[in-house]
């Protein structure tokens, strides 16, 4: 006898869950060798044996039946094994209530229906028939009067059909003792109900699909079995006669519910359609509400309700919502249209680019606005800046006239501003109540600037609140995305700041300082009329209007590698103006020799050194604003070293050896009277040149260290060096004129009446040449003296000198001397040496030693020489 089987045990069934008469897969262990071992199936304490279908030792197919408990085992029994076990347990659902009228796969058991449709005193229509227990639980009826819950609720009803109905007074009167976790459990029922009508016709065929194959197999296996049993052969079989009846029972329940029905759908549809319109009225009125809110500019709220409508009907299926949707979303294309074209006009203020700016990215528009609108702005500020430039051309061609300064403009609003950030200030001009008429070129660059000044900034601000994302909402959810994009366009908007910044600094060289320009950028940003240039003042102006521009972007923290540009522009356009200075002083120097007069005063000068003081004055404080350095400017000071060295030095000759240049000094056919004048005037020059480097040029130190020139002693002493090259040369000139006359008597006068050294009588006397060059020098000293004191001794020392070095040459030219001879010339000799006594250098000196030296030695009586003496008394008395 074989050993007995281990009893069945079920490991599974699926669904674990459903209501009665579900179909369910049970598998396990051992559940049976074949259809005849299997004796028992029960799920929940329900026998389903008469439904189970053995498929094979592991797996049977059965029904749950209407089992009393919720929830129990699944225990199978086989003749082979025995009473089984379960380690799986199923759960019974109860099942739901279907209305006569609503779909369904399966047999309605309608006998609780028929109570409701009887009772005639509930007045109720089959229309509004719906089940009795829609919440799905136990209904326990309160105690609360009816007359309590209508005066507690007026005009409301209890009653769930009811368009007054109240789910309060419901729940109080049905429900009032009712756990909370009952009540729970009812919410889940609605939930399942709502979303099985959610689910349509279609959800219910598939639901019912089982069945309706479960008949399908039934009628087959009926037909089955007729034919074989040859039942279905005779007229008027059972099948026939079945199939008929069904088709008759079909046929009258369409005439009994057809009208009904029909009024059901229509009365549904209406109701559904009010529903609809009510409960989507803002949907439906929503493409009204934003053309009138674009109308009136309230863009806020058309964008608030586009994002509710986008969120609730953004992904509907619904064709009437789609179609209305459709429609809103055409009236936002075409406000995201208008918000670009007005975020794109020129000129529009910053707030105005901020909030379109906004408004797009709320609206979720295409690309990048915010970056549209800075390439916009850039555009838009070169082309001012070259109509700027175009209309002062054209002025200018027409011979404009010059128009008053704008006092009102950016530069003028900075400069009266409060001082800026980073320690910058601004200097408030002069005087702002006088108007007055400026040059083209200076009047062009203070617009231009204006202009920059005006739009650079707002340009700016909009790239930093582009970059750091304050330009977008955070509900647009787009931020992080721009400001990704912001950063990788940081190298294109640094372009921009320097093509504008370019762009400015071409424009005013292009007014200013054409020769900086190559032809091609001439052609493009030159074209003035440059014929007259600008004086140093206008310069100045200019100076300081571009440094203005330049304080006013460095008080924004633009990067100073953005403004170097305009800091080249600076140096340049001081160096520029000390240069035009310069040349125009040099000029007003040179001019000062009309205004000579040759009238000396008490010191010996004329009214020229005071004059050329006060222009030299006058050109260090004009070139003030151009000397001074500003934070980040190059100190151009040793170039202004330089210009000044070469300037004096070229002034002071040009001026003081005009006079000189407009005469011939070599000429000697010249009249007596231009003679004399011409000499006087070189001494007046001598003395002016002496009174110069003595007073003059010590002023102008003090002059020059006040207004910051640290090394006023280099410029002074180059001036002074080149004073004196002027001073040496007229000075030899001077002498020239004055001691070749006197030089060139002494050989004549020594020689006249054939006197020999050798041959001649004793002396009694000096002779008459030595006379008249003494009284040649005393005229010289007269007229030295009566222009100046301090050049008596420098003028008859030199002509001593001359006199000395002739005397000197003409005694060593002689062969030999007689006695009387030698006696005659040393007697001269030391008469003319004793005569100039306070005059002689150590050349003089010399020379007269070396004459004597020349001479032979006599010994010599006192008695002569006490005549030569007395006689030399009388001739200084003279």
């Amino acid at each position: 006898m074989s050993p007995a089987r281990q009893p069945p045990l079920v490991t599974g069934i699926s669904p674990n869950e459903g209501a009665p008469w579900t179909k369910v897969t049970i598998r396990g262990e051992n559940l049976g060798t074949g259809a005849n071992d299997l004796i028992g199936l029960s799920i929940c304490g329900h026998n389903c044996l008469l439904t189970a279908e053995w498929m094979s030792a592991s797996k049977i197919v059965c029904r749950v039946g209407p089992a009393k408990d919720d929830k129990g085992e699944i225990i199978v029994t086989t003749k082979s094994g025995g009473h089984g076990t379960s380690t799986v347990s199923f759960k019974l659902l109860k099942p739901e209530r279907i209305g006569i009228l609503d779909q369904s796969a399966v047999w309605v058991d309608e006998l609780n229906y028929y109570d409701m449709r009887t009772d005639r005193n509930k007045g109720i229509s089959p229309l509004s028939l719906r089940p009795a227990n829609p919440l799905g639980i136990e209904i326990d009826k309160g105690k609360v009067p009816l007359k309590d819950l209508e005066n507690m609720f007026p005009s409301m009803s209890g009653d769930f059909t009811s368009e007054n109905f109240s789910a309060t007074w419901y729940l109080i009167e049905n429900h009032s003792s009712t756990s909370f976790e009952q009540l729970r459990a009812a919410v889940g029922n609605l939930k399942k109900q709502a979303s099985k009508k959610n689910e349509g016709s279609l959800a219910y065929v598939k639901g019912g699909l089982s069945t309706f194959f479960e008949a399908q197999d039934a009628l087959a296996a009926i037909h089955q079995k007729l034919e074989s049993d040859g039942t279905e052969k005779v007229e008027g079989s059972m099948t026939q006669r079945l199939e008929n009846v069904l088709n008759r029972a079909s046929e009258t329940a369409d005439t009994l519910f057809q009208e009904v029905l029909g009024r059901k759908d229509k009365a549904d549809s209406t109701r559904n359609a009010l529903n609809v319109l009510q409960r989507f009225k803002f949907l439906f009125n929503l493409p009204l509400n934003i053309e009138r809110n674009i109308q009136k500019g309230d863009y806020d709220v058309v964008i608030n309700d586009y994002e509710k409508a986008k969120s609730l009907f953004g992904n509907t299926e619904v064709p009437v919502f789609k179609k209305v949707y459709s429609e809103v979303e055409t009236q936002i294309e075409a406000l995201r249209k208008l918000l670009l074209d007005k975020l794109l006009e020129t000129p529009s203020t910053l707030h105005d680019q901020k909030r379109y700016i906004r408004y797009l990215s709320d609206l979720h528009a295409p690309g990048d606005p915010a970056w549209q609108c800075i390439v916009a702005q850039h555009k838009w500020i070169l082309q001012l800046m070259q109509n700027c430039k175009e209309d002062y051309i054209k002025e200018q061609k027409v011979g404009g006239v010059s128009l008053e300064l704008d006092r009102s403009s950016a530069l003028n609003r900075i400069s009266l501003s409060a001082p800026v950030k980073r320690g910058g200030s601004f200097q408030t001009p002069k005087d702002d109540s006088r108007h007055y008429k400026s040059p083209q070129q200076v009047r062009f660059v203070e617009k231009l600037s204006d202009v920059v000044i005006s739009q650079l900034p707002n340009f700016w601000k909009l790239w930093i609140s582009y970059v750091n994302g304050s330009l977008f909402s955070e509900k647009s959810g787009q931020v992080e995305k721009l400001k990704k994009n912001a950063r990788q366009r940081q190298n294109d908007f640094k372009g921009m700041i320097e093509e504008v910044t370019r762009r400015l600094v071409q424009l005013v060289r292009g007014a200013l300082l054409p020769s900086s320009l190559t032809e091609q950028q001439l052609r493009q940003y030159g074209g003035w009329d440059t014929k007259t240039p600008l004086s140093g003042v206008w310069l100045t102006q200019v100076i300081h209007t571009v440094r203005l521009s330049h304080e006013a972007l460095s008080a924004l923290e633009i990067p100073n590698d953005l403004l170097q540009v305009i800091q080249d522009l600076l140096q340049d356009l001081r160096v520029h103006c000390l240069l035009t200075t310069l040349q125009h002083t040099e000029e007003d120097v040179k001019r000062l020799a009309e205004k000579e007069d040759w009238v000396v005063d008490n010191e010996g000068i004329t009214s020229l050194p005071a004059q050329f003081e006060q222009c030299m004055v006058q050109m260090l404080q004009s070139l003030k604003e151009p000397m001074e350095c500003k934070p980040g400017e190059i100190n151009i000071i040793w170039r202004v070293i330089h210009f000044m060295c070469v300037f004096y030095s070229g002034s002071i000759i040009s001026r003081f050896s005009s006079f000189s240049l407009s005469v011939d000094l070599a000429s000697p056919d010249l009249f007596g009277s231009i003679q004399e004048d011409f000499e006087q005037h070189l001494l007046i020059i001598l003395s002016n040149c002496q009174y110069l480097e003595r007073h003059t040029f010590l002023n102008l130190a003090e002059h020059l260290e006040k207004n910051g020139f640290t090394t006023a002693e280099k410029i002074i002493r180059v001036s002074i060096e080149a004073l004196r090259q002027l001073d040496e040369y007229l000075f030899e000139t001077y002498i020239e004129k004055k001691s070749d006359p006197i030089v060139g008597s002494l050989e004549p006068g020594i020689y006249a009446g054939y006197f020999d050294w050798k041959d001649c009588l004793p002396p009694t006397g000096v002779r008459s040449y030595l006379k008249e060059a003494l009284v040649s020098i005393i005229s010289v000293h007269a007229e030295v003296f009566t222009v100046s004191k301090e050049l008596v001794s420098r003028v008859i020392s030199k002509i001593t000198e001359a006199v000395a070095e002739e005397m000197s040459r003409l005694m060593q030219c002689v062969s030999s001397f007689s006695k009387n001879g030698a006696l005659q010339a040393r007697l001269e000799i030391c008469v003319l040496q004793d005569a100039i006594e306070p005059y002689l250098t150590t050349e003089s000196l010399t020379s007269f030693k070396q004459a004597l030296e020349a001479l032979p030695q006599l010994q010599i009586s006192v008695k002569y020489i006490l005549n030569v003496i007395l006689h030399t008394e009388k001739l200084k008395k003279c």
